[in-house]
């Protein structure tokens, strides 16, 4: 069940098309879905893999001129994009939109709901895109190495974090037509302990493959996104959305290379 659950989530997650008879053989069921949670980081594997291979292939096709590490950020964070649909990208918007919009609890909820976006999760898609932009670009220059392998940890970390906000608040809203309601039942021990083996097993390999970067500062930073929406979906709707996962997901990615970028910056 281990690779069904994993394909399931891959599935979910990403526009990487699991069809036919591996769909078939994979199958599904609210249950397997819920189970499927503990392989968000090992999703994380597979985008941050394919967009760190490119971000690196950019840097090194490129001119070597000022420009490449702008050019290679924007088509790695576009590719991405495009990998997973812009699920997370998503999430983000309608939190930024519900929380912006009113309030109250109910109403968030609400504005949360409707397919178009508003002027606050427009501000807010905006901002978290040029960050990530800037952020890589950054890093690029500073140590182009760093940055391809903070790319790759930046994804498996900020679909780590998620599972805490599973694991530690009730999900509200519409359970019954919310995107995740599957994952409405808070995530057993052992399935976090396999999305945090997921995540281990990535800050080994960046840690092996470049043992003197702070890797500890993104790690932190991700998790002080963790703590900030933690904190901002229990003091304004009580639990989790969807929305508000993938919301947790932006932010702990975001602030991961903030964290690369300030730790490697006071080294210098």
């Amino acid at each position: 069940m281990f690779v069904r659950h994993f394909l399931l989530a891959l599935q979910f997650f990403t526009r990487i098309p699991v069809t036919g008879r591996l769909a078939a053989w994979v199958g599904y069921s609210p249950a397997m879905l819920r189970a499927s949670a503990a392989h968000f980081p090992g999703v994380g594997w597979v985008v941050g893999l394919f967009t760190a291979a490119l971000f690196l292939g950019m840097l090194v096709a490129l001119p070597p001129v000022p420009a490449a590490p702008w050019v290679a950020a924007v088509v790695s964070t576009v590719f991405g994009v495009l990998l997973t649909g812009a699920f997370h990208e998503d999430g983000l918007a309608d939190l930024a939109d519900g929380l912006g919009g009113s309030l109250e609890r109910e109403r968030a909820l609400d504005i949360m709901k409707d397919s178009r976006i508003g002027s606050y999760g427009a501000i807010a898609l905006v901002l978290a895109l040029l960050a990530k932009v800037a952020l890589l670009a950054l890093l690029a220059q500073v140590d182009a190495g760093v940055a391809v392998l903070t790319l790759f940890a930046a994804h498996v970390s900020s679909r780590a974090v998620p599972l805490f906000v599973i694991r530690g608040l009730p999900h509200v809203g519409d359970t019954v037509q919310s995107k995740s309601k599957p994952l409405a039942e808070r995530i057993t021990t052992g399935a976090l302990l396999a999305g945090l083996l997921w995540w281990g097993l990535a800050l080994a390999l960046v840690v092996a493959c470049e043992p003197s970067a702070p890797w500890w500062a993104g790690v932190l930073g991700a998790l002080l996104g963790l703590a900030w929406l933690w904190r901002l979906l229990r003091r304004r709707l009580q639990g989790f959305t969807g929305d508000g996962l993938g919301a947790t997901q932006q932010v702990s990615e975001v602030l991961f290379y903030l964290g690369m970028a300030l730790a490697l910056g006071g080294a210098a």
